[in-house]
């Protein structure tokens, strides 16, 4: 079997890329009452801030290309990432210090959609499948766009 016949319409195949990031935030809802936010949000509503040590996997389904094998080329991949996504976050108070993440309550979930919307268009060859993004080592969110999890895994 040649090996551009090894990779003939098998169905997609899901590559994820992982990276990390430092940020400070504060969960905060100014349309709500200070007790309400100290209530709803606790030790994350902290006037000084606080901060993560944050993991996020950005996932691409596509078929293999016939001629690398790739869906998409990882170093590609890392670029968009970093481009995108990662210079703009990374060692920065998300309230503050990110353009595109004013007037965003910076929960995970916010910043998982957030992280998307970034991403979607910028890819050079596949569709966005996933993006997770852990806050702690035991929590984190799944967002598979706006269509929602069909197809998710």
């Amino acid at each position: 079997m040649s090996a551009a016949s090894s990779s003939s319409s098998t169905g997609p195949v899901y590559v994820t890329r992982q990276a990390h990031f430092n940020a400070a935030h504060r969960l905060h809802n100014p349309a709500k009452s200070a007790k309400w936010n100290r209530e709803t949000f606790g030790p994350c509503n902290n006037p000084k801030w606080h901060g993560h040590n944050y993991v996020i996997e950005i996932t691409v389904a596509g078929e293999t290309d016939p001629d690398t094998g790739y869906v998409i080329d990882l170093g590609d991949l890392k670029t968009v990432l970093e481009d995108r996504v990662l210079k703009h976050v990374d060692h920065r108070n998300l309230n503050e210090e990110v353009r595109w993440l004013r007037g965003v309550i910076p929960s995970a979930e916010n910043l998982a959609i957030a992280f998307w919307r970034r991403l979607e268009s910028h890819l050079p060859v596949g569709r966005l499948h996933r993006v997770r993004l852990f806050e702690t080592p035991r929590n984190f969110v799944d967002y598979y766009g706006p269509a929602g999890n069909a197809g998710a895994t």
